[in-house]
């Protein structure tokens, strides 16, 4: 029987409840004005001025290869200025990727909302640095890198001590990076003894982050990181996770204006959005 926590979506089932008990009625107040869907991220800016924004699931669109498949993944592509930002959450695990994109990016944004009401007094947020940069490297432990997280994948090649790469898309990565990807039947057992487990935020958008969680060490180190993984921290801490590094929107219209023009976290960063780590301070 599968646990109620590792069962795939439910990081997203609890933000969504955590958000609305957060907001109460002002919630269904709050609507999209306006949506980007770029090549690299999906950001939207709702009407009390927050932002959010996630990853673009373009490797995971099989639909988009034609105008009348694609319409059907997007049915409301045009109309989403005005929309009740609520409506872009409901059913967020069981949506296909480009919609959940969408919905998770209001998610975000909807969470800085709620960080802007009521800042959480047992988190510590770092802004301007960047987690795969600064997490601390174990001696000799065996850390387990889940997508191409170049900065990290950087470092462990310096440190040159053993560790693994979970990746699907093997294209993405560089040449001496393969020896170290680890096959789909080795997964399990090699995430099952990391003692550094770190996760791209973009498994949010398929169903494998909490599969993920769920095999995990019992006191691992686990760090979820990228612009997808902008939520509010609960849910992931609940899990094991020890650090979650976002990103904040400091200003959503340059943010959006760069991403409708095909730009990427470079055009950004530093600009119209930050890095945040989210840490646990004391114990819940």
């Amino acid at each position: 029987m599968t646990s109620p926590l590792s069962r795939p979506g439910s990081i997203l089932d609890e933000t969504i409840e955590q958000v609305s008990g957060i907001l109460g009625s002002d919630a269904g107040s709050l609507r999209i004005e306006r949506v980007v869907i770029g090549i690299f991220f999906t950001a939207v800016k709702l009407s009390d001025g927050s932002a959010g924004i996630a990853a673009t699931p373009i490797k995971e669109i099989p639909e988009a290869v034609c105008c009348p498949s694609s319409a059907r993944t997007m049915p409301l592509s045009g109309r989403f200025t005005g929309r009740a930002a609520l409506e872009f959450v409901r059913n967020l695990p069981g949506e296909p990727p480009m919609k959940k994109a969408v919905g998770i990016a209001v998610l975000n944004a909807l969470s800085e909302s709620c960080r802007r009401r009521s800042p959480d007094p047992d988190c510590r947020y770092e802004t301007g640095t960047d987690a795969l940069d600064t997490i601390p490297l174990p001696e000799e432990g065996y850390v387990v890198v889940v997508g191409a997280l170049v900065p990290v994948l950087k470092r462990l090649k310096m440190r040159n001590k053993p560790f693994g790469i979970l990746e699907l898309d093997l294209r993405t990565l560089k040449p001496d990076e393969l020896p170290f990807a680890i096959p789909p039947e080795r997964a399990d057992e090699a995430v099952g003894r990391a003692d550094l487990l770190v996760i791209t935020g973009t498994t949010l958008l398929n169903n494998t982050l909490e599969p993920l969680l769920a095999r995990a060490k019992p006191g691992a180190e686990i760090v979820v990181v990228g612009p997808t993984a902008g939520l509010l921290p609960d849910a992931f801490f609940r899990r094991g996770v020890t650090v979650l590094g976002g990103i904040t929107v400091t200003r959503p219209d340059e943010l959006l204006g760069i991403l409708a023009e095909g730009g990427s976290g470079y055009h950004f960063f530093g600009k119209s959005a930050e890095k945040v780590n989210v840490q646990r301070q004391r114990p819940s």
